[in-house]
């Protein structure tokens, strides 16, 4: 799944190509979206803005018309101008949202539906979500509440927990929880206030800094970096390195999958160690 620091700059890109044009055309697979399109017509309207909720995307057309999208593990949005080459099959497309100077095609999206500023007020998946790691308005204790509330939840399993904090994903979680030392199956419970504000901490410095270093790309895997190394082998400290050795004390990093998704977290053993013993 994209992580938070990808979906946000997808939506920053997508913002600054699309805001302020007309739509051309739309399109979509989705039988959902085109009665709506045929009732209240896509083509036409101005797209306002474009912009992140967590892992959501969210595209406001005038008119009191909203495009939600989630990701899930496999879709993506390009962008292209008109009568460039798509770099996917046409099988993979979604959803196109064309202006005069730029197509929008939203590949293998799952999920994707138009709303309301109402609906987008009641939605249940979107009220849901915990704080957003890159919102301006980010609120630690808020975060800490919500952690303490899932006490008996592994740290790794509760750092990916959207509706405890929005924008973690299974890179961030294994590569936040070794830079500050934690065993990420240690419970919630027994890490104390200051121990999680840490963690919280690291997640929006990590995230803050890969939103801003970042080339501006849609690609979910491009450049992300957690070990300031300028080393491109050197990227990441722990993450899909299982069996390899640890960058500070050489012990080979184990692998795991753990939660209800069976994900892989990736930790050093003699780094993170356990408190339990």
């Amino acid at each position: 799944m994209p992580e938070g620091d990808t979906i946000f700059r997808a939506a920053q890109t997508l913002h600054r190509a699309l805001a302020g044009s007309i739509v051309t055309r739309f399109e979509s697979v989705f039988p959902a979206l085109n009665r709506i399109d045929h009732d209240r017509p896509l083509a036409g309207r101005t797209i306002e803005s474009v912009s992140a909720r967590g892992k959501h995307l969210l595209m406001a057309f005038s008119g009191d018309l909203v495009l939600r999208t989630h990701l899930r593990m496999h879709g993506s949005w390009h962008i292209y101008r008109p009568g460039e080459r798509w770099q996917r099959s046409a099988q993979d497309m979604r959803i196109i949202v064309q202006t005069s100077r730029f197509v929008a095609v939203g590949f293998n999206v799952p999920i994707a539906e138009l709303l309301t500023s109402r609906d987008l007020s009641r939605h249940k998946e979107l009220q849901a979500i915990g704080q957003d790691l890159l919102a301006a308005t980010f609120d630690v204790d808020e975060v800490i509440r919500r952690l303490r509330a899932h006490d008996g939840d592994a740290i790794g399993d509760a750092l990916l927990n959207q509706r405890i904090v929005a924008g973690i994903g299974n890179v961030f979680k294994s590569e936040i929880l070794f830079i500050t030392r934690t065993d990420p199956f240690q419970a919630v419970s027994a890490l104390s206030d200051d121990d999680l504000r840490r963690i919280v901490d690291e997640s929006r410095r990590q995230l803050n800094a890969n939103v801003l270093t970042r080339s501006q790309t849609l690609s979910p895997a491009f450049g992300r970096r957690t070990t300031r190394s300028l080393d491109p082998s050197a990227k990441l400290w722990v993450y899909s390195r299982g069996g390899k050795p640890c960058r500070i004390c050489g012990r080979p990093i184990q692998a795991r999958k753990t939660g209800l998704d069976a994900r892989l977290t990736y930790w050093c053993p003699q780094c993170q160690p356990s408190r339990s013993g």
